[in-house]
């Protein structure tokens, strides 16, 4: 191959590269064999050095040589080691001896040299570092934090303690055996370079001690180069980012000569700044303890990512997980699972951690560790709204993969169980699992359940134990549902009341007659005719038992009548109010309907007369006080029983003056009245328009085969100012009021939630399990039961249902325990259990309904609440945790 092949080769492999990123995959494995083709060439100038991640724009790491260096922290080694002798004992260090001071080329450089020492060598008193890693510098930082919680005292000091970057450049001296660190005005910032001539204190001459704990300026001495990834030779330099923590106090002691004076002004998160203006401090809360808090970190919404952020605060404030992802997780990383993200899962969400918990920052742009979750689960791309608990799931189960300590899984077979005794079984099925899944997602949060089924015929019994990481329990009251109706009498005995009743969510409509007959103390001579209201008219009657109270939406108006049992026979009148308004220029009077239609039995040869007098029975309790009356007494206060001994001397003048257009389509009915004080009748006929009828008062009504009649009611003035027609009006919808103000709201305790689900019940058709015994497919019954509890236990509320037709949201309050989850009469191997008591540290909240809403978390750092609403966070006290909001809740063992 000669030279000119290999340059047209080269250029035509960056197109390739180029192109293959924007390419559809089919065409990209394509590319991929042709590139492999010309692989083979054995004079091919790039056979060595082309990788198929590189070329597809990712890294493939391989080992944990191929990971980036981790950071190097210089800090105090006094703070350093009190943690060490607690937490590091078998981690050692190499003592360093350093001398500093300005370059002789420029002023504006300090120059440390670092010697090699092999005994103890005297330094200057209080200037002893420590060199550590970045996994050594945040636990230490951990173990400090948990410590002053638990003593509950923080110290001055600790608050000024400072984090900044420090930019050096370092090459080795072969002549004096010595690394070389030059830190320069101009690669920092002025504050920062300020700082390190106060802790290098470049003026004295003296020597000062570097522990090194990481290991890397040892392996530069041993490797005579630069650490790995940096080509540099001997005499040449690379730059490096140095991390200095907690260093200022020898700058405030040198600048004010004493300690700081108690009044001097705490900040938060360890920061020497102004106090982070996105924590604000509840009343309750001490500033002392609230200055060195730890993990008070928002997380910025990228675009409906609120759902991501509830979920992982949470995480982010369970204990065991930030000790390991604060520790040195890397060694456990996994980068031949098939079924991870070759760690890179890992990766983003323990640098993620680490920067939630990074004194002085205040919020932190998921957007790394983001990038990297839609790798592994293509669905939470984009801006869309997610599930918090499905997003949990996914990001669990990817972490354990990508840190699955099991390299190659062995094949276990399942053995026969019958005559072994749970335990011993229970045993193997948990050993198996831990043959294949070895991860710190499986020791903290899988546990184990009992599985069992039951044949309905021969009885036999199927036990299995199978791994959980979750429990998602139902909550009883997705069955219930809150109905408000308006129940009206036939008898004008009561005004119109709202009554609200508790029906099964899938029932029907008997159901909901049964519990409305118990909520308005119905007589055993009365029956309910619930009808819907729709414009001021009767829509419907809804007198089937058996339809789904499914059909009635929240936004429909119901009603009740309270009929007598015994004149079921009698026909049915509903009376419809309207009443006329002025003229407009478009023709005649227009019609306009109100209030709740009324309605009675009346006797089966009824005429006008029975038909006024039953319709002012009904409006008896509407009438006005006398005080509230527009008119005299001579002219307005007439009474029920004035009426009717006057009926026969308006009925002729009833007759004559009334006359109406059929009014089923058409809302425009002309109506001649007379100046008479009285109402005005017209019977309603349905299916037929554009015919008048009218009311006789002396002749007999028409009955249809409906056995229901449909009175069209017009009011005049003087009847309106004479009765008190606001209460027919009010008509609450289906789904408007709330329960009686003396009743509870509706709620359920998390045990009933944990007994429902633990509940044995039948399996489904869809379902059927196949009987060993009896050879053939059977509709068994099924029972869980708790074996083995995790140290985390993670529950799932089951808010949301979803159907063919229906997706719900149950807002039902559930009352969960926050200091004492006791689980004891719930699990039923209690031999292996260290504990079965469990304290509440986190909550994840939904507000909102289906199509929308808002997830934040209730997280408890120390002993104190907060909660974390994106990138604010605020201080709650704990009878605020519980909510109805309350969606996924974390549960430590105690």
């Amino acid at each position: 191959m000669n030279h000119r092949f290999a340059q047209f080769f080269f250029a035509f492999s960056l197109i390739i590269n180029f192109l293959s990123l924007k390419l559809l995959p089919a065409f990209r494995q394509f590319l991929s064999k042709t590139l492999d083709f010309l692989k083979m060439d054995s004079f091919f100038l790039f056979s060595d050095s082309i990788d198929e991640d590189s070329l597809y724009g990712t890294r493939s790491i391989k080992s944990l040589s191929d990971l980036d260096p981790e950071k190097l922290y210089l800090v105090d080694h006094r703070w350093w080691n009190e943690a060490r002798e607690s937490m590091f004992r078998e981690v050692e260090g190499d003592l360093y001896g350093t001398s500093c001071g300005l370059s002789a080329d420029f002023e504006s450089e300090i120059v440390l040299d670092m010697r090699r020492c092999n005994g103890e060598e005297e330094g200057v008193s209080g200037r002893e570092y420590a060199l550590v890693s970045e996994w050594m510098f945040y636990r230490a930082l951990k173990w400090h934090y948990d410590l002053k919680n638990v003593q509950n005292i923080v110290s001055i000091e600790d608050n000024k303690a400072d984090l900044f970057f420090l930019q050096v450049r370092l090459s080795i001296s072969p002549t004096n055996d010595s690394l070389v660190v030059r830190i320069s005005e101009k690669d920092n910032e002025f504050r920062a370079f300020n700082k390190s001539c106060e802790i290098f204190s470049v003026n004295n001459t003296g020597l000062l001690k570097i522990w090194d704990f990481s290991g890397q300026i040892t392996n530069l001495f041993l490797q005579g180069r630069m650490p790995p990834g940096n080509s540099g030779l001997v005499n040449d330099e690379i730059s490096l980012e140095l991390q200095v923590f907690g260093l200022s106090r020898d700058i405030t002691h040198k600048e004010n000569g004493m300690a700081v004076d108690s009044n001097t002004e705490r900040n938060v998160n360890g920061h020497s700044d102004k106090v982070n203006p996105n924590v604000r401090l509840g009343q309750h809360t001490s500033s002392v303890n609230e200055s060195y808090n730890l993990g008070l970190t928002g997380l910025y919404n990228l675009g409906n990512t609120c759902f991501m952020n509830s979920a992982i605060q949470c995480l982010a404030h369970t204990p065991q997980l930030v000790d390991y992802f604060l520790g040195d997780f890397r060694k456990d990383l996994n980068f031949e699972n098939p079924l991870g993200m070759n760690g890179k899962l890992a990766l983003a969400f323990g640098d993620l951690i680490r920067q939630l918990w990074t004194p002085g920052v205040t919020s932190v742009g998921p957007r790394d560790f983001r990038s990297r979750l839609v790798d592994f689960a293509p669905q939470f791309d984009g801006y869309n709204q997610h599930d918090s608990q499905e997003f949990l799931a996914f990001l669990l189960d990817g972490l354990h993969e990508d840190l699955n300590r099991v390299k190659i899984k062995p094949y276990n077979e399942i053995k026969d169980v019958d005559g072994i005794p749970d335990k011993e079984v229970a045993n193997e099925h948990w050993r198996n699992h831990l043959a294949r899944n070895d991860s710190i997602i499986v020791d903290m949060c899988q546990g184990q359940y009992r599985s069992t089924l039951i044949c309905p015929l021969c009885k036999k019994h199927s036990v299995t134990f199978d791994p959980f990481l979750y429990l998602s329990l139902p909550l009883p009251s997705t069955t219930m549902r809150a109905m408000t109706l308006t129940v009206l009498t036939t008898d004008g005995s009561t005004l119109p009341v709202p009554v609200t009743v508790t029906v099964p969510k899938f029932g029907k409509f008997k159901d909901l007659i049964q519990a409305l007959s118990t909520a308005c103390s119905l007589r055993d001579d009365e029956t309910l005719l619930v009808a819907e209201i729709y414009n001021n008219c009767i829509l419907h009657f809804l007198d089937k038992p058996a339809d789904s109270l499914e059909l009635v939406r929240d936004h429909d108006t119901l009603v009740a009548y309270r009929l007598p049992k015994d004149q079921d026979s009698l026909p049915l009148v509903v009376f419809t109010h309207c009443h006329l308004e002025e003229s407009n220029c478009h023709g005649g009077p227009p019609l306009r309907r109100f209030g709740i239609p009324l309605a009675a039995r009346i006797p089966e040869r009824s005429d006008g007369f029975e038909l006024h007098k039953k319709f002012l029975q009904l409006l008896d309790p509407l009438v006005m006080p006398e005080e509230f009356s527009s008119d005299s007494l001579d002219n307005c206060s007439v009474s029920i029983a004035d009426q009717d001994t006057k009926m026969d001397d308006v009925a002729d003048d009833v007759a004559d003056d009334v006359v109406i257009e059929d009014v089923s389509n058409s809302d425009d009915v002309t109506v001649k009245s007379s100046v008479d004080e009285t109402f005005h009748f017209s019977l309603e006929k349905q299916g037929i328009s554009q015919v008048r009828s009218k009311i006789v008062m002396d002749e007999p009504l028409l009955i249809p085969e409906t056995r229901r009649i449909s009175i069209l009611v017009s009011w005049p003035e003087e009847m309106l100012r004479r009765y008190d027609t606001c209460i027919l009006n009010r008509l609450p919808e289906t789904g408007g009021l709330p329960l009686a103000a003396n009743d509870p709201p509706e709620s359920v305790s998390l045990y009933k939630c944990l007994e429902a689900f633990l509940k044995e019940e039948p399996l489904g058709p869809e379902d059927m399990w196949y009987c060993p015994k009896c050879k053939e497919h059977r509709q068994a019954s099924k029972k869980l039961d708790l074996w083995r509890l995790p140290e985390i236990l993670i529950i799932h509320l089951k808010r949301f249902s979803y159907n063919h037709f229906l997706k719900d949201k149950l807002e039902t309050f559930v009352d969960f325990p926050i200091v004492d989850f006791d689980l004891s009469n719930y699990t039923v191997h209690k031999d292996c259990q260290s504990s079965i008591h469990y304290k509440l540290y986190a909550v994840s909240n939904h507000y909102g309904g289906m199509g929308g809403g808002h997830y934040t978390a209730f997280a408890q750092c120390g002993e104190q609440w907060y909660e974390f609403n994106d990138s604010q966070v605020f201080s709650v006290s704990e009878d605020q945790i519980k909510t109805s909001a309350a969606y996924v809740l974390f549960y430590k063992r105690v």
